[in-house]
């Protein structure tokens, strides 16, 4: 993502996530950032906006912590499950490696030595079982009608792995395919001696259709009309550091970005004697700066800090309406966010 000014040099964007209720042609909608930044209600309240603009609303967690179950109070599983009160929003919780073994299991039945000894040797390729976990859910979710789809991702050093994954399933089939034209027909001969089924074409088939499903999924990823990726992070240096990774390697993998939600911001009165908060609000104000320097051309979310936590459906509505109307302190405060 290239930050060039433009002739809107001083006029900034609007700071909320309006511009993604407005684009009705988003179907993917990523949401990531370091653990802790506070993704996970971002991502939630999100949703909630979306689904009073938009017909249908799946939230899909790919994080095996489940917090979308301690967000909005209310336990998901693998399957799409109601928000309670919701009509049109929907979350579920997924662990991409647990779906794996269950696929496994069912594939093995009848696959014999052959398939078994085929499917080790796919797996010896790094990334293979998560990919083929990935292929899964994607399957999954390409049945599902729902106009638009939000994850909140892991807050994995490679938020994008998934982008790679059509080559990795590539380089499987690869292996299965110059193996079984190398050892196919002594397989086939002991496993007949031994009465097995030996059925490398089952293992074959099913990475093929799963290569098949990441790369038009990974297309579509690519495409602005349809997905957009949103980063949250909070106003420190690591955090500064890791957005700032995470949207190069966006850009690398040709992946829409252009917001950027801030959390945790300190609003300290004026008349404020906490030295913590007045220390800390400054920090903050000199990174805030750096991030508007660097993302002239993002919009800029500020959240504030509560002295709540953000638990249950009801919090998690309130807190999204910040999302799409500016925070603005009261008088009464130390700093006006427009400066």
């Amino acid at each position: 993502m290239s930050h060039d000014s433009s002739d809107e040099e001083f006029e900034k964007l609007e700071p909320t996530l309006q511009n993604v209720l407005d684009q009705k042609s988003l179907h993917w909608i990523f949401v990531g950032g370091k653990g802790g930044v506070g993704k996970t209600t971002t991502s939630c309240s999100l949703a909630v906006q979306l689904s009073k603009v938009r017909e249908s609303v799946l939230l899909i967690s790919t994080d095996p912590a489940h917090n979308l179950s301690d967000a909005f109070g209310q336990k998901f599983s693998k399957e799409a499950t109601l928000v309670e009160g919701f009509t049109n929003l929907y979350a579920m919780e997924i662990d991409p490696t647990s779906s794996i073994q269950e696929m496994l299991d069912q594939s093995d039945q009848g696959a014999g030595a052959m398939g078994a000894m085929m499917q080790d040797l796919a797996f010896a390729i790094p990334g293979v079982d998560e990919a083929m976990g990935f292929a899964e859910v994607m399957k999954q979710v390409k049945t599902m009608e729902y106009s638009v789809i939000i994850f909140d991702t892991a807050p994995t050093g490679h938020t994008l792995r998934f982008l790679s994954f059509p080559s990795v399933l590539e380089k499987a089939l690869e292996k299965i395919s110059l193996l079984s034209g190398r050892f196919g027909p002594v397989f086939q001969q002991m496993s007949g001696m031994m009465g097995l089924n030996a059925n490398q074409e089952d293992m074959f088939g099913k990475l093929e259709g799963m290569r098949a499903i990441i790369t038009e999924v990974n297309n579509q990823f690519k495409d602005p009309e349809k997905t957009t990726f949103i980063c949250v992070c909070i106003s420190e240096f690591l955090s500064l550091y890791e957005t700032e990774r995470m949207i190069q390697e966006l850009t690398t993998y040709q992946i829409d970005t252009h917001n950027i939600v801030v959390n945790q911001l300190l609003f300290p009165r004026k008349d404020s004697n906490c030295e913590q908060c007045l220390v800390r609000h400054k920090m903050q104000r000199k990174y805030l700066d750096q991030i508007y320097d660097l993302y002239e051309d993002f919009h800029i979310v500020l959240m504030p800090l509560l002295t709540k936590e953000i638990r249950g459906t009801q919090d998690i509505k309130e807190f999204s309406e910040m999302l799409v109307k500016p925070f603005v302190p009261p008088d009464d405060l130390l700093m006006d966010v427009s400066q």
